[in-house]
C-alpha cells in the first residue's frame, strides 16, 4: 500500500488526490490533537529491519502535556516528558519518534512546509481498529525524506508515520497497534526509580562562542532553530551544538575542540538517521564538525563541509 501510494508522487507523476488546504487541515489537526488529547496505547517502531515495543501514556490539559514512554521488549527504557523537556530518561531509548514528525518546536506549520514539500490526501486506511486519513508530505527536493502519515479520522492523532528516502525504500516505521482516547491513570504517568533526571542549561549561560559557528550551507528552508553548550563526556571540552529544522525534520551540528586528540573523519548511515564527522583546521586548534540528522548522508556531508567559524578564518 505505501509503495502504492507514494510511487506517482516520487515519480513526479499526475495522481487522483485532494488538494493541498485538505492535507494543512489535517497536519493542523495532528498538531492540535497532540496538545489537547489524552491518550495511552502501544506502538512498533522498526528502524533498520529492527522493531521494538513501546508503551506510551499522554495526558494534555490545562497545565500542558506529560507523557510517558516505556520500552517493552529488549534493553529497558523509560522517558517522562512534562511541557516539551524530558523531566527523566534512561536507557538509550529512540524516544523521540512517539510524537511522530513533528516541528522543534513541536508544532507543524503546514503553511512553511508547502515551499519545501508537497502535501497531499492520499487516501485512506485502518490502523490500530480506528479509520485514518492518509497524508503524504514529498520533499521537493533531495535533501529531505518523505513522510507517509495516518491520522485518525475522528481526533487527528498520528497512528501511523512512514519515513521513505528518493528511491521509496523504507527507512522508519512507527504504528500504533492500539489506541484509547482518555486521561491516563496519574500512577501511569509516574516515573520509575530507574529513571534519571535530565538537568537542562539555561540559555543564558551559553557564551558568545556559540553564536560564531554557523554553515555557509544548508538545505533550501532550514533555519538555526537552537543553540546550546555541552561539555564533552571524553575531553571535558566545550561542544557548541546548533540544531536546524525546516518545521518538520530537524539536524543538528556539534563543534568540539580536539586539543591535541586524534579523531578520525567518520560518515554513518543508520536507517533514516545520518550522522558525519570531519575534522577542521583553524587557527585556535583543530575541531571535529559532526552532523546527526533524519537527512540523507549526502546531505549532511555538505552540511559538515561547509561549517565554518564567522569571526575567525577557518582553513582545511
Amino acid at each position: 500500500m505505501r509503495a502504492a501510494l507514494l510511487l506517482p508522487f516520487l515519480l513526479g507523476l499526475a495522481a487522483p488526490a485532494a488538494a493541498a488546504p485538505d492535507a494543512a487541515q489535517w497536519l493542523e489537526s495532528m498538531t492540535r490533537a497532540e496538545r489537547t488529547q489524552s491518550f495511552e496505547g502501544t506502538f512498533v517502531y522498526e528502524r533498520d529491519g529492527d522493531f521494538s515495543t513501546y508503551q506510551v501514556w499522554h495526558r494534555a490539559g490545562d497545565g500542558g502535556v506529560r507523557e510517558r514512554v516505556l520500552k517493552l521488549d529488549g534493553i529497558a527504557s523509560e522517558r517522562v516528558q512534562a511541557g516539551g523537556r524530558t523531566a527523566c530518561a534512561t536507557g538509550n531509548p529512540v524516544l523521540g519518534v512517539v510524537q511522530g514528525p513533528v516541528g522543534s518546536d513541536g508544532v507543524v506549520d503546514p503553511l512553511k512546509l508547502m515551499s519545501w514539500y508537497d502535501l497531499r490526501v492520499a487516501g485512506a486506511s485502518r490502523v490500530a481498529g480506528r479509520e485514518a486519513v492518509v497524508v503524504t508530505l514529498v520533499p521537493r527536493d533531495r535533501d529531505r525524506y518523505a513522510f507517509e502519515m495516518h491520522l485518525d479520522t475522528r481526533t487527528g492523532l498520528l497512528l501511523k508515520s512512514l519515513l521513505i528516502d528518493a528511491q521509496g525504500r523504507l527507512l522508519e516505521r512507527l504504528q500504533y497497534m492500539r489506541l484509547a482516547v482518555g486521561a491516563p491513570a496519574s500512577a501511569d504517568l509516574k516515573a520509575t526509580p530507574n529513571c534519571k533526571p535530565v538537568l537542562h542549561a539555561l540559555a543564558a549561560t551559553a557564551p558568545r562562542d556559540v553564536s560564531t559557528w554557523r554553515s555557509k550551507w544548508i538545505p533550501a528552508g532550514f533555519e538555526l532553530a537552537q543553540t546550546g553548550l555541552r561539555k564533552s563526556s571524553a575531553s571535558n571540552a566545550s561542544v557548541t551544538s546548533l540544531l536546524y529544522a525546516d518545521g518538520l525534520a530537524h539536524f543538528s551540528v556539534f563543534v568540539e575542540p580536539l586539543n591535541g586528540a586524534s579523531a578520525r573523519d567518520t560518515r554513518v548511515q543508520l536507517g533514516p538517521t545520518a550522522a558525519v564527522s570531519r575534522r577542521l583546521k583553524t587557527s585556535e586548534g583543530e575541531m571535529m564538525i559532526t552532523v546527526v540528522g533524519e537527512i540523507p548522508l549526502g546531505t549532511a556531508e555538505r552540511i559538515a563541509l561547509s561549517m565554518q567559524r564567522q569571526d575567525v578564518q577557518a582553513r582545511r
